[in-house]
């Protein structure tokens, strides 16, 4: 499976990259607990960005419609700030969402310089879409591991998350 890179990279390279060139990582690498979560990360941002890509979609859009469905309107700032996210970063991609008529934003009453944002009924349609692929992807990722194993590393990914990132609970 080709890659796309944020830098070109020589076909050679690539293949090396992936693994295709022969040798191995080095044991110090994989016997590691932060590199193996941070290359399994990678691996999966990598194919969702290449799937998401697909439809014209971006992991971020995804996590701003996740987000959305959870909350009848949300605050362009609620939004930046819940993803951590740079909100001159979250306004370009809810115009992008806007203009497919995913969401909508309304001026706050009370607060000119607010907008608030919610999910269209196609923005639903969209996010329904976008989590199949994930499901799709999270099964395809996860093969090697039979449903309980994938329930007790669930169980401590999450531990982890709450541990270093209280949103999590």
């Amino acid at each position: 499976m080709r890659r796309a890179t944020l830098i070109p990279v020589e076909p050679a390279v690539a293949e090396a990259m992936e693994g295709k060139a022969g040798g191995t990582l080095p044991r110090e690498l994989v016997a590691s607990p932060a590199f193996l979560l941070a290359r399994l990360g990678f691996e999966i941002k990598a194919r969702s960005i290449v799937e998401f890509g697909g439809l014209g979609f971006t992991p971020y859009h995804f996590s701003v419609l996740a987000l959305l469905e959870e909350g009848a309107r949300e605050t362009q700032a609620t939004i930046a700030d819940a993803l951590r996210l740079d909100r001159s970063q979250l306004v370009g991609m809810l115009d992008s969402l806007e203009e497919r008529g995913l969401i909508e934003r309304r001026r706050d009453p009370q607060d000119r310089r607010r907008q608030s944002v919610s999910m269209t009924p196609s923005g639903k349609k969209a996010l329904v879409s976008l989590r199949a692929i994930i499901t799709r992807l999270q099964d395809e990722f996860l093969a090697p591991l039979s449903p309980q194993e994938r329930e007790e590393l669930h169980g401590l990914l999450l531990r982890l998350a709450q541990y270093h990132d209280p949103r999590c609970a």
